[in-house]
Formats: C-alpha cells, sequence, structure tokens
C-alpha cells in the first residue's frame, strides 16, 4: 500500500512576504508542484496546515511549525488506515522522482538530512507524536526525529526549497 502525501502548507511565510504554497513558478503555484511529485508515490494528498477541502489543521495547535503538520498527517494517516505519511514542503517544487521513491520504498521512518522536512514516516508514530508535544518538547524536527528513532538520510544535489522571492527567481538553476 502506498503512503499518504501529506504537504507542510501552514508555515507564516515571514522571510517570502505572502503564502509561499501560492508563489507561482513555471506557470503553477509551487504547492500544485509538490502535489504532482508527489502524487505518483501516494494514495492520496493532504495539505497540512491549511483549511477548506484536502486540509488539516496542525495539531495539537497551529504555530508548531512543521512537527505540528506532521503530526496532523500522522492522525490522518491512521483515521485513513494508511500505514505512512509521505511528508514534503510546499515550497520543494523539484523534488526528484528518486528521491521520492527512495523515501516510499524504505522500511521504517526516515527523513532526508539536508531538509528534514522531507521524510517518510510510520503511522503508529501519532500516539507518541501527542506524547512528545504533551511532554513539553521542543517542536524541532530533528528533535522529533531522534525521538522516534527515525534515520536521517543523505541526498545529493541540493534540493531546491524556497524561502524568499530571491530564492524562486533564482531557481531556474536546478533540475529535477
Amino acid at each position: 500500500m502506498k503512503p499518504l502525501g501529506a504537504i507542510l502548507a501552514g508555515g507564516e511565510a515571514r522571510r517570502f512576504g505572502s503564502d509561499k504554497a501560492l508563489a507561482r513558478f513555471d506557470g503553477r503555484a509551487l504547492i500544485d508542484h509538490v502535489a504532482a511529485q508527489l502524487a505518483p508515490h501516494c494514495d492520496g494528498l493532504i495539505l497540512c496546515g491549511r483549511s477548506g477541502e484536502g486540509g488539516v489543521p496542525d495539531r495539537p495547535r497551529g504555530g508548531l511549525g512543521p512537527l505540528g503538520g506532521l503530526n496532523a498527517a500522522l492522525h490522518a494517516a491512521a483515521s485513513r488506515g494508511a500505514a505512512r505519511v509521505l511528508l514534503a514542503p510546499c515550497d520543494t517544487p523539484l523534488l526528484p522522482q528518486a528521491l521520492l521513491a527512495r523515501l516510499a520504498g524504505s522500511a521504517g521512518s526516515c527523513f532526508v538530512a539536508q531538509l528534514p522536512v522531507l521524510g517518510i514516516w510510520e503511522a503508529v508514530l501519532a500516539p507518541v507524536c501527542d506524547a512528545y508535544f504533551a511532554a513539553g518538547a521542543r517542536a524541532s524536527m530533528q528533535a522529533w526525529a531522534a525521538h522516534a528513532g527515525a534515520a536521517a538520510i543523505d541526498w545529493a544535489p541540493p534540493i531546491a526549497n524556497i524561502n524568499s522571492p530571491d530564492d524562486l527567481s533564482g531557481l531556474t538553476g536546478f533540475f529535477p
């Protein structure tokens, strides 16, 4: 069974100045690029940190960054009977298909060392993540990954990650 795809799309985009998910690249919104990249590897897609159709609010509340989105995705996967979540941020429009296939085909939870918000997570971690937050732990993807026993994998070349309008305008130097 393929994992549930989850796109982190609830950030404040302070450095970008507007909603990054809707920023345009090559004629489409960044979030649409990410959805198209994830789709072949997933059974269904959800948007973390977004309201409306296909969206799930961060859990246990907003303002916790990517880990709040991951926790929401873990619970959504568990409620849908999906064993895993393939997680990607909305600001990575050129995800390598080989990397996504590697993540989707991996055993256990793992993430990209150079971009910890990109990874595959076991849905059975949903209550573990709830307990992690309840204990007052840091809302850090790397701290969570260590707590959950997730493996870090290295990937090269770098994955384009859009944090500013300059990053978006310089995207032509990257290739999927």
